[in-house]
């Protein structure tokens, strides 16, 4: 594959994730990085690499020239503005990045990219992301591939609400994985199951957790595995006790149907911690040489300094995601025009970009741990919603 020529990276949104991205593109490529936000940004900064800019994506012709000013834009802005700066991008032919988590985005983006001229990769951050390039591995070293269990949680170390958690990443987005529908492959069939149900446990290193469905975490992985694999699922990691007290704000006192008000509680009652941690946790199991196997791999993310700043571990994985796709497409080893999925990076070839070694751990099989069988289909928590076309 022909390398793009890359000069220069926008990135739109200065917050935590956004300024981390922008950091990392310094401190491991060198390039002249553009950061901005219309809140935080008001007066032009920053140092020799990251120019800090502000700018108002609701004005589609600042939007339009900041674009065409830059050869790469990564969306680190909420998920419900994406499909608009990937239109955006693709009329521009500037290549895209970005780290939603939201399906219906997702699907408008890819479908810009069955004309547009410059790549367009969407769900670029650590679940759909790189969770995604850890399935597809996982997959391809089966001969037959029965189940493909993904698990990932982004955890504050020391929790101590009866939420048994802290924020620490976006609040619309955990919100929005907690209340849309979740794909699912059940029984060879594709389907829709509910969030915060498919609720099991586990033990790792002696410290008890608990997952349950969310949305969005497997991105388009169920598009390029089904009649591949009889089940896949994506499941959140959290501390035991949170999914009961989610299922009661947002079932019982039916804040689901009330989101800005769930924000509005969340905002006010939930602490935002940096004492952070990401847990992946991914099994497979199938045929391999005639014979029933597993295979396990297992990572533990902590937060680091980058470039002279404390960095949590959401924001370095989510970083480190998206920077190690832009590295391959710069070699051009992936794709230079159209729509790429997660599941396109080789694995390997992710872990061996300069981002790479923040998931150093994904590349050692790990001893399978304590994870229940799947449910049976008796049990009606665990019903599908409706089956996917």
């Amino acid at each position: 594959m022909k390398k793009p020529d890359i000069r220069n990276v926008l990135v739109l949104g200065a917050g935590k994730v956004g300024g981390t991205v922008a950091d990392m593109l310094a401190e491991y490529h060198g390039l002249p990085v553009t950061l901005a936000d219309r809140v935080g940004c008001d007066a032009p900064g920053g140092d020799a690499l990251v120019r800090r800019i502000p700018l108002d994506v609701d004005d589609a012709g600042a939007l339009g020239r900041a674009l065409a000013a830059h050869s790469v834009v990564i969306n680190a802005l909420p998920f419900f503005l994406a499909e608009r700066v990937a239109e955006q991008a693709a009329r521009h032919g500037v290549h895209y990045f970005d780290l939603t988590e939201d399906v219906a985005a997702t699907a408008a983006i890819r479908a810009l990219g069955r004309t547009a001229r410059s790549a367009l990769m969407p769900q670029c951050g650590l679940a759909p992301g790189v969770i995604g390039m850890l399935g597809s591995h996982l997959a391809g070293q089966f001969d037959e591939l029965y189940d493909l269990r993904l698990r990932v949680g982004a955890l504050s170390r020391n929790a101590t609400n009866a939420l048994r958690y802290n924020f620490t990443w976006s609040i619309d987005g955990v919100i929005n994985e907690y209340c849309q529908p979740c794909d699912a492959i059940v029984h060879g069939q594709r389907v829709s199951v509910r969030p915060l149900e498919g609720y099991e446990t586990f033990t790792l290193d002696a410290q008890a957790y608990e997952a349950f469905n969310t949305s969005g975490g497997l991105g388009t992985l169920c598009d390029t595995l089904q009649g591949r694999v009889r089940n896949l699922d994506y499941k959140t990691i959290r501390y035991p006790g949170h999914r009961d007290a989610m299922a009661f704000l947002l079932q019982d006192l039916r804040l689901i149907e009330r989101r800005d008000l769930l924000r509005q509680v969340l905002e006010l009652a939930v602490p935002h911690s940096r004492d952070d941690v990401v847990v992946l946790l991914a099994s497979a199991s199938g045929l391999r040489g005639g014979r029933f196997e597993q295979e396990t791999r297992v990572a533990r993310i902590f937060g680091a300094p980058l470039r002279g700043v404390a960095r949590t571990a959401i924001e370095l994985s989510t970083a480190a995601g998206v920077l190690g796709a832009l590295e391959l497409l710069r070699a051009g080893r992936l794709p230079g025009a159209g729509f790429i999925a997660q599941e396109q990076v080789p694995l390997d070839a992710f872990l061996g970009t300069r981002a790479g070694h923040h998931y150093a751990g994904l590349g050692i099989a790990a001893a399978a741990p304590a994870v229940p069988a799947p449910p049976t289909r008796k049990d009606a928590r665990h019903e599908p919603l409706v089956a996917c076309a």
